[in-house]
């Protein structure tokens, strides 16, 4: 039984550099989305004004909106809704492909937040239960220094969890509600285009 349970503290403390390592790696993922995200945020506010009073113009003004759309065309809303104009003769197929495109690439553009907020805090976890174990074993040795160092790493890999989850979570809200309007806003769109 002893030599079972050395070999799974064995196998528990090897995992604790590439838990270490890939929490960094996902720390600068989440510096980066922040980064994107204001992007995105900026993109957004000009793309909310060259929208404005979406619900009263009609398709001839829709139509008219292109050179105002020309910049935002590289947000989500700004490609799509070009699309939507730029289609000749608009069907309802093309208007169903186009929507769905939408939303296949807005949930792609989730998925970094959606994993960012589930993996953060399970790493963060593995990181402080892995470094607790040799932390009691420098406590009941009396090697105080050993403890120190591995109560270090278990606060650190905790707060870094939390904070890639944070950055998760924030973003991921935000985006939902973002993206649920601009589908309102091209559905409006591709209505007023189609009749």
């Amino acid at each position: 039984m002893n030599t079972i349970t050395q070999m799974l503290f064995w196998v528990s403390n090897s995992l604790l550099i590439p838990n270490i390592i890939i929490l960094l790696i996902l720390f600068v993922r989440a510096l980066i989305l922040l980064g994107s995200f204001y992007n995105t945020f900026m993109l957004r506010r000009r793309s909310r004004l060259a929208l404005l009073n979406l619900e009263q113009k009609s398709s001839h003004d829709i139509r008219a909106m292109s050179p105002e759309l020309e910049g935002i065309k590289t947000s989500l809303i700004g490609k799509y809704a070009l699309a939507l104009i730029g289609t000749a003769n608009l069907t309802q197929a093309d208007v169903d492909y186009q929507l769905s495109q939408f939303e296949v690439e807005s949930d792609r553009d989730l998925s970094t937040s959606k994993l960012l907020a589930k993996v953060g805090p399970v790493l963060g976890l593995i990181g402080t239960l892995i470094s607790m174990s040799p932390a009691l074993m420098g406590l009941s040795t009396g090697n105080i220094e050993g403890m120190a160092y591995n109560m270090q790493i278990v606060f650190a890999t905790t707060v870094v969890g939390l904070v890639i989850s944070l950055v998760g979570l924030v973003t991921q809200q935000y985006k939902q509600r973002w993206y649920a309007e601009e589908m309102n806003a091209l559905e409006l769109m591709s209505a007023r285009l189609t009749n």
